[in-house]
């Protein structure tokens, strides 16, 4: 094991000083450090009005590695940006060396970020991921130094429920896996390459579930942020992935650029807000919905839109007013009420540069934008080579088949040739539903972020009775969610079933899925079949008379089942399934069995 120091000093001169003359690897030895103090930025909000908001106060943090700790400081004492700080804690071990250490900057950075005490002060120029020798023990000893920083008050919360949090889930500081290294870079070529030319440009990144569309799209918005902030003398780290783009020229494209980043559902878009509060270089007013834009009075540089597949066409919104700021919108923009354009067309008139992350298999209501036009859209991007795809699974420790095989048991696709190998993935199929809300409250304790999740196959009663239950099956009565936003983490979450307006977008350890009476199994045709008097999301099936479009339940058949494959990919460690309909459970199992042997009857597959 490592035997690490943590020295503590001012950040002052003659400190830093004192301690090179007492230790000689202050100036010959690499080290880890961290300079904190109060928040400087005079774009964050004060003390004060952050009390006054019922926030709680923050401090700026800089986390760095270097060979020679007391040089640098000298070159952080002329650094404007970091005037203000006053302590720093020098973390030192006799075995550490510069991959050490550079790992260990990234491991404090992506944990101080998603503590939410600290602003992180650090670029994103890219978090170093790189394997080194016995790099396993090290990262060991690396919890060791957490909890000797938490203990020193660095750190409010634990690592379970920093790891489990939003802000780190959707923290910019994240290392990339390979793809998304390529789609970053990629992305950001091509961006500057029509902005040398004065060209407009629309970019597409596509992936299934679980491939970090979201961490891509807040990675680029704070990269792009550090690169427009960045000094003209700030040198860039060279071990760091995407230093090259540091550069004069980028930085002047880059001036005066109005920047947003759209985002359909409400829960997700609260939760990103959230995250840009508390990132320097980014803002929570950057965070809009497509009505937003559309009624924007200013024209947008670059608009990142996440979740593409959820913006809207022409259809009943949830409300009237809505249903107005929609005509008046497509009015202002295209000189007439054209119908037949959608909140896609909104935003590429809106803005010169777009950047849409998409998974078509997502969309889950009639109102989404078609399939056809993010088709069109995807063909368009591939065209102009401004296209990247993800393919590197994230979130199910399931393997990359995964996806694919839920897609094909729920799209009456059974007949599987080669199963894939799911490893230690905690798959189960249930046949009684309070064995495995138990078996959801259990993991929950063990791991946290363990849920019960369904289709709207049940009303939604508790919305105007509070004392009403609205999922009954056999003995266990059930209650919707009791918030629309940031649900996953409420107090009452684990005692509540999530739908999927409150999980799309978000990972959870473990999903307890209920695959309601909407979706049925007719043993006569050997198809998965759509229950309509038991699916009762009104926007989710009602017909568009402004489009002249009737929906059959084959149509909704694809939304639902959308819907279902959405759920059951939110769970990291383990996915667990209670069917409602006795021949479709039957079928599934059949299906899941002929899939890879996890699920029969007389044997459930309890590994994790």
């Amino acid at each position: 094991m490592t035997n690490f120091e943590i020295t503590s000093l001012d950040f002052t001169s003659t400190e830093v000083k004192l301690g090179a003359a007492g230790d000689r690897r202050f100036s010959d030895w690499p080290v880890v450090y961290l300079l904190d103090g109060p928040v400087g930025s005079s774009k964050v909000p004060s003390a004060s009005r952050r009390k006054r908001a019922g926030e709680a106060a923050e401090r700026d943090v800089y986390v760095g590695e270097s060979l020679n700790v007391a040089a640098r400081m000298r070159q952080h004492f002329e650094s404007a940006a970091k005037e203000h700080l006053t302590g720093l804690r020098v973390i030192v071990d006799e075995t550490f060396n510069k991959s050490v250490c550079l790992d260990l900057e990234s491991f404090l950075i992506r944990m101080l970020a998603g503590d939410g005490a600290y602003q992180v002060l650090n670029r994103n120029d890219g978090i170093v991921d790189a394997n080194y020798f016995d790099r396993d023990r090290y990262r060991e000893s690396f919890e060791d130094v957490f909890d000797r920083l938490r203990a020193d008050g660095v750190f409010t919360r634990s690592l379970p429920e920093i790891e489990n949090s939003d802000l780190f889930k959707l923290s910019p500081f994240k290392a990339l896996t390979p793809d998304q290294t390529i789609a970053v870079e990629g992305v950001l070529e091509g961006l500057f390459e029509d902005l040398n030319r004065s060209q407009r440009s629309t970019t597409v990144v596509q992936g299934d579930p679980g491939t970090g569309k979201t961490v891509v799209a807040i990675y680029l918005l704070k990269l792009i942020a550090d690169i427009r902030g960045s000094a003209a003398l700030d040198e860039p780290d060279d071990d760091t992935l995407f230093s090259s783009f540091f550069t004069e020229r980028h930085r002047e494209l880059l001036q005066g650029f109005k920047i947003g980043i759209v985002v359909p559902q409400q829960s997700l878009r609260a939760s990103i807000k959230q995250v840009f509060r508390k990132t320097p270089g980014l803002h929570p007013d950057m965070v809009m919905t497509a009505f937003d834009v559309g009624a924007s009075d200013e024209e947008f540089d670059l608009l990142v839109v996440d979740e593409a597949h959820r913006l809207n066409r022409r259809a009943n919104q949830p409300s009237a007013a809505q249903n107005k700021q929609f005509r008046e919108i497509t009015t202002n923009l295209f000189g007439a009420d054209d119908k037949s354009k959608t909140q896609l067309d909104w935003i590429i008139a809106k803005s010169a540069h777009q950047i849409f992350l998409l998974d078509a298999g997502q969309s889950v209501r009639p109102a989404d934008v078609p399939a056809e036009h993010l088709h069109q859209l995807v063909a368009r991007a591939q065209s102009a080579d401004r296209y990247a795809g993800l393919a590197s699974q994230m979130r199910v420790r399931a393997g990359s088949g995964y996806v694919d095989y839920v897609r094909n048991i729920l799209g009456n696709q059974v007949e599987i040739e080669l199963a894939p190998d799911f490893g230690e993935y905690d798959l189960r199929l249930f046949d009684d539903l309070a064995e495995m809300r138990e078996e959801i409250r259990k993991r929950d304790a063990e791991f946290g972020l363990a849920r019960m999740v369904a289709g709207y196959a049940w009303e939604w009663k508790t919305k105007n009775d509070k004392d009403a239950y609205d999922i009954v099956i056999d003995d266990v009565s059930m209650r919707w969610n009791g918030t629309q936003t940031d649900w996953i983490a409420s107090p009452k979450a684990l005692e509540e079933v999530g739908s999927i307006h409150t999980v799309q977008g978000y990972d959870l350890n473990y999903a307890g899925v209920i695959i309601g009476p909407d979706l049925r199994y007719d043993a006569e045709t050997n198809r998965i079949v759509f229950h309509r008097e038991s699916y009762f999301d009104k926007k989710g099936k009602e017909n568009n008379p402004a489009l002249g479009l009737t929906y059959s339940d084959d149509d909704l058949l694809r939304y639902v089942t959308n819907i279902y494959t959405v759920l059951l990919t939110r769970g990291i460690r383990g996915t667990y399934v209670y069917v409602s309909d006795p021949p479709l459970r039957t079928h599934l199992r059949r299906a899941m069995s002929s899939g890879g042997g996890l699920l029969r009857p007389d044997e459930i597959r309890k590994t994790r």
